[in-house]
């Protein structure tokens, strides 16, 4: 019965090292996506520092990357507690480990003194022939043999377990290590937070002091926004009106067909509500269920991105500001990737930035800000197919582009869409 113990607490160490190497490499994962953010956003930051013109760009960049930092050092805890679990599963995988060999010592030490105190034929043959039957006798002799057997499987598992005591002490050890670079690495970005966040109070500071600046800088914003807004509610408008009308001609070229042959017309079905009549047909409703299905799954739309600006109603100092997507800074002349498979329901400009809307069933996505496009209205398109270049804004050096994914004409949140 030991020796079964000792077995099923060695299949349950390996399930536990799994499972603790899986979370550890999604922490890590999340962490080194951070690192690389926070390194694009510095560097974009350090090409436009000489701009003595501050703007809403540089303060949301600010935000951003103040943002990413606690994200960070989020992670570096969720790494630490994960890193004292495992400590704390080691040292009492180790205790356990070293009362378990001792044990398994001390019962094999018996089992050798016994057989050299019984090590000769004679007294084995004595042994088996006091027996008081044949039945008695024959299970004498499968004694000493399951004996022999048991002395073998005893030695092997005292070496099993003295090998994984080793590599638990190994582990340990690593642990540890580990645990004090991630404290050291925790303090650094807490003294890196603290920085980043009194140049943001200083630059925020300045800001408040420029409002005039400001207020045109978010009139222009806001200027942007509702001439895209319109242009995409006039486009998703238009490919309704087109679906119904093919809706429309569906159901007249069945009825037409049924009285041709002679057969009863079918019940005319009641025309679809809203926007429900994008998913009409069968490849359209195949295709928003796929794009709803790859919900958190989808590519960015640029390689490299950082947030700087969230969807929804948010304060910059005393301005609040309306996002019906995400503002996503880049590298400059980046190419623009459509995230899903879809059709080009519209493109167009608004000023000297591009915009394309590309429809994916009842579900559309947005990308406005290009400097050029490489596709036209009606053309298909596939996953990470380069749909333009982003442009980058003259007067203050940012890359930047517009993202958005919208059921129907309802803006949703593109960050819940995006593979992390």
């Amino acid at each position: 019965m030991s020796l079964v113990r000792v077995f099923l607490f060695l299949v349950l160490l390996g399930f536990a090292g799994s499972s603790y190497a899986q979370s550890s490499a999604e922490l890590k994962r999340r962490k080194d996506a951070l690192n690389r953010e926070i390194e694009m956003l510095r560097r974009s930051q350090s090409q436009v520092r000489n701009n003595k013109k501050l703007s809403l760009k540089q303060i949301n960049a600010l935000n951003a990357q103040i943002r990413l930092r606690e994200e960070k050092i989020n992670t570096i805890n969720s790494e630490i507690r994960l890193l004292d679990n495992e400590i704390s599963e080691n040292t009492n995988t180790v205790r356990s480990l070293q009362s378990q060999l001792n044990k398994l010592k001390k019962e094999y030490a018996a089992m050798v003194l016994f057989a050299f105190r019984n090590q000769s034929a004679y007294s084995k043959l004595m042994f088996i022939f006091a027996s008081q039957d044949f039945n008695q006798a024959y299970k004498r002799l499968k004694y000493l043999q399951q004996f022999g057997d048991y002395r073998k499987k005893q030695a092997k598992y005292i070496e099993e377990t003295s090998k994984e005591l080793g590599i638990k002490l190994v582990q340990l050890d690593r642990s540890k290590k580990s645990k004090n670079n991630l404290l050291h690495d925790q303090e650094n970005e807490k003294v890196t937070l603290g920085k980043e966040k009194n140049n943001h109070s200083q630059q925020l500071s300045k800001l408040s002091k420029q409002e005039k600046q400001l207020r045109q800088e978010l009139s222009k914003k806001q200027r942007e926004a509702a001439s895209l807004s319109r242009a995409i509610q006039n486009a998703i408008n238009r490919e309704i009106a087109e679906a119904r009308r093919r809706e429309a001609a569906a159901r007249a070229a069945a009825e037409a067909k049924a009285r041709a042959e002679n057969r009863e017309v079918p019940a005319a079905k009641p025309a679809s509500r809203g926007t429900s009549v994008l998913a009409s047909t069968p490849e359209a409703a195949r295709l928003s269920s796929d794009f709803l299905s790859n919900r958190g799954k989808l590519p960015w739309p640029v390689s490299n991105a950082a947030v700087t600006e969230r969807f929804g109603t948010h304060k910059v100092g005393a301005v609040t500001v309306d996002n019906d997507g995400i503002t996503i800074r880049t590298n400059q002349g980046a190419a623009i990737r459509a995230v899903f498979d879809g059709t080009v329901a519209q493109v167009g400009a608004i000023g000297s930035d591009h915009y394309v809307l590309i429809s994916h069933g009842e579900y559309f996505s947005v990308y406005f800000k290009l400097r050029s496009v490489s596709v036209s209205r009606g053309q298909k398109v596939s996953v990470k197919q380069t749909i333009g270049v982003v442009s980058t804004d003259s007067e203050d050096g940012t890359t930047e582009m517009q993202f958005q994914i919208r059921k129907g004409a309802a803006p949703m949140n593109p960050e819940s869409w995006l593979a992390n």
